[in-house]
C-alpha cells in the first residue's frame, strides 16, 4: 500500500489519523504535500482546505483584473516549470496548481470544505488532536497527526482590513472590499472611488477603467510602483532555441532572483538614487505635465513597503488616458454622495472600494493549546521563522515579503522534511524548540523588524506574533539570499531542538 495515503480510525477515539497533516492547499500546501510525497514516501498525510476547492488566494479573490504581483518564474515551484508571461492572472495560477496536483497524484490527499477549529498538543499521546467541521455537512470530525504543518497563509480570508471611516452610513452608494467582492457588482458607466494605492488598487484600476464613467484612486501617501512589459525576454529567446523549459524557467528563476537582490540591496545602500530611478520611470508613463512629485512620490525609502510592479504600465496609462485620476489627500468623513477630504473638495461616487488592506491571521486564527493550556504564540521564539519554541511538532510557512511567497515555502518543505527523516533516523517522535542557556539573555524583537518592513497589516498585529532573537537559530531575517544557505545547512543537534 503507498504509505502516504494511508489513514488508520482510531476506534477508542473515533479520530481519522495520519502521520503529517497539511492545513491549507494553496500554494504552500501544495509545496510542502510535493516535498513530502517525495522526501519522506512513508509518511502518510492529508491536507485539510477550508474552501471548496485548491488555490487559497487565487481561488478567494474575485475583483476585477485579479493577477500577481510577484513573477512566477520564482512565485511558482521550483518543480514545475512556468511558460506563460512573468505576472500572471488568477486563472492561469490555478490552472498552474491544477497541473501541479494532477502531474503528482496529490489532489486524493485533499479534504475540501475542512475547517479547523481547534488544535491540541497532548504530550502523553505524542499527538496532535484537531477538531474539524465539514462545512458541507455540519459534520464534526477529529484528526489526530503527529506533525502539524500550518499552510493556510497569513491573513484572514473572510474578510478585509476596512477602515472604520466616519460617516460611511450616510454614503448612498455601495461600499465594497475588493477581498469580498461581489461578482454582479455593476460598475458600469458608475463614478468609482477606490482608496489606497497598494496592489490591488493598482490591478483594480486599470481592470475596470475602461468600463466605468470615472475612476479615482485615492491615496493619503504615494506608493512606489515600477512599469515594464509584461515579459521576459530571455525566457522568450530560449524558447525560440527550444532549450527544455525546466532549463528556461531555473534560469528566468536564478536572472530574477539576481535582479531583485541588486534592487533590495540598493534600497538600503542606495535608497536616494534607486528613489530618483523609480520617479523618473513614472514621468516617463505619466507625462512632463502630471504632477508626479505630488502623486508618486513616497516619504518612506524604497521597498520599506512593497514595490508594486505595474505589468505593461497599465495603472499609468489609465490614468495618462484621463479615464483614472489619483488624488493625494486624506478623508475627513463619507457624505452621501461621496467623501470630503481634508482640503474641503467632495469626491463623488456611486461605488466605493476600499483596497485598504488585510487582516493578519495568525496560525489561521485556529484555537492552540499544549497540554490543556491555551498557547498564546506571542510567548514563542521564533526557531528561523518555521518552528516556535514550547510548540512541539509544527511548522508553520510565513514566506518572504519582498522575494516570492513560494521561495520561502520551498525551503520550509525541504527543511521539514530534512527533520522529520532525522527524527526517523533517532528514532524519537517529538521535537520541541527550546532557548539553550546561552539564549536566554537575548532581547525580545519583533518578528518582522519595523524598520526593515512596516505594511500596515504587520504592524496592526504584530504583537500576537512571536518573538525573534539577535542570534542563530532564533533570527527570522526575511532575506531569502542569506536563508537559501543557512536553512539547508541548519544543524538539527545544535541544542535548540528538544527530541523525545
Amino acid at each position: 500500500m503507498d504509505a502516504s495515503v494511508e489513514t488508520s480510525q482510531n476506534s477508542s477515539q473515533d479520530a481519522i489519523y495520519v502521520d503529517v497533516l497539511i492545513v491549507g492547499a494553496g500554494i504552500s500546501g501544495i509545496d510542502a504535500a510535493y516535498h513530502l510525497q517525495n522526501n519522506c514516501p512513508e509518511k502518510s498525510f492529508t491536507l485539510l482546505e477550508n474552501q471548496e476547492s485548491f488555490g487559497g488566494t487565487w481561488l478567494t479573490h474575485k475583483y476585477p483584473g485579479i493577477r500577481s504581483d510577484s513573477d512566477l518564474f520564482t512565485f511558482g515551484y521550483k518543480w514545475k516549470p512556468w511558460i506563460g508571461p512573468p505576472i500572471a492572472t488568477a486563472d492561469e495560477i490555478l490552472r498552474y496548481l491544477d497541473e501541479s496536483l494532477e502531474e503528482n497524484d496529490l489532489r486524493r490527499h485533499i479534504r475540501f470544505n475542512h475547517e479547523v477549529l481547534s488544535a491540541s498538543w497532548s504530550g502523553e499521546d505524542k499527538q496532535w488532536g484537531l477538531m474539524v467541521r465539514r462545512k458541507d455537512t455540519e459534520e464534526t470530525i477529529e484528526f489526530k497527526c503527529n506533525f502539524l504543518w500550518m499552510c493556510q497563509g497569513y491573513y484572514r480570508h473572510s474578510e478585509g482590513y476596512m477602515p472604520d471611516f466616519p460617516g460611511m452610513d450616510d454614503f448612498k452608494g455601495e461600499v465594497i472590499h475588493p477581498q469580498t467582492w461581489r461578482e454582479d457588482l455593476d460598475y458600469k458607466n458608475k463614478k468609482v472611488i477606490v482608496v489606497g494605492s497598494g496592489a490591488t488598487a493598482a490591478t483594480l484600476i486599470p481592470a475596470m477603467a475602461d468600463d466605468c464613467a470615472h475612476i479615482t484612486m485615492l491615496q493619503r501617501s504615494p506608493t512606489y510602483f515600477t512599469a515594464a512589459p509584461n515579459r521576459n525576454d530571455m525566457a522568450d529567446t530560449l524558447r525560440e532555441l527550444d532549450v527544455p523549459d525546466e532549463w528556461i524557467h531555473e534560469i528566468a528563476r536564478r536572472k530574477t532572483l539576481h535582479d531583485q537582490k541588486t534592487i533590495t540591496e540598493r534600497s538600503f545602500t542606495d535608497s536616494e538614487t534607486l528613489k530618483k530611478e523609480l520617479i523618473i520611470g513614472a514621468k516617463q508613463y505619466l507625462g512632463k505635465d502630471f504632477d508626479v512629485e505630488k502623486h508618486f512620490t513616497p516619504s518612506y525609502r524604497p521597498w520599506r513597503q512593497r514595490l508594486a510592479f505595474i505589468p505593461d504600465g497599465d495603472l499609468f496609462n489609465s490614468i495618462k488616458s484621463g479615464k483614472a485620476s489619483v488624488v493625494t489627500d486624506q478623508i475627513d468623513h463619507f457624505t452621501e454622495k461621496g467623501i470630503l477630504l481634508k482640503s474641503g473638495e467632495e469626491l463623488e461616487a456611486d461605488i466605493i472600494i476600499s483596497a485598504t488592506g488585510f487582516n493578519l491571521s495568525v496560525l489561521g486564527d485556529i484555537e492552540f493549546a499544549i497540554d490543556g493550556k491555551p498557547l498564546n504564540f506571542a510567548d514563542s521564539w521564533a526557531h528561523r521563522g518555521i518552528l516556535f519554541s514550547g510548540i512541539p511538532n509544527m511548522a508553520w510557512v510565513f514566506g518572504y515579503l519582498r522575494t516570492s511567497w513560494t521561495m520561502r515555502s520551498d525551503l520550509i518543505s525541504e527543511f521539514v522534511c530534512r527533520l522529520l527523516n532525522h527524527m526517523d533516523e533517532k528514532d524519537v517522535s517529538v521535537v520541541t524548540p527550546e532557548l539553550r542557556e546561552e539564549d536566554k539573555d537575548m532581547p525580545e524583537l519583533p518578528f518582522i523588524d519595523p524598520e526593515n518592513f512596516n505594511a500596515g497589516y504587520l504592524t496592526r498585529s504584530m504583537h500576537k506574533m512571536p518573538k525573534q532573537g539577535d542570534k542563530q537559530p532564533w533570527v527570522f531575517s526575511q532575506d531569502y539570499y542569506s536563508e537559501k544557505d543557512q536553512i539547508p545547512a541548519t544543524d538539527l543537534e545544535d541544542g535548540t531542538l528538544k527530541y523525545r
